[in-house]
């Protein structure tokens, strides 16, 4: 596997596993969770324009962009 070593917003050094990274991206998604609000009710769909203020860490989107089912 392909390992990179990234630098997270507290500034400390990550590595990230470039193949194969299911784990980190998992624990991504559980640390973002508390931020994400859940409506009471369904709505519909809006269009993705109208869709802002979504943040990513930098090593999840590496992490995805270098998996070959989504970037490189």
């Amino acid at each position: 596997m392909h390992e990179q070593s990234v630098t997270v917003a507290s500034g400390k050094p990550l590595s990230v596993e470039a193949d194969g990274g299911w784990a980190q991206l998992h624990g991504d998604c559980a640390r973002m969770v508390p931020h994400w609000a859940v409506p009471a009710t369904v709505t519909e769909s809006v269009p993705a324009s109208l869709i802002h203020g979504v943040v990513v860490p930098s090593a999840s989107a590496r992490l995805v962009g270098a998996m070959p089912e989504y970037g490189a």
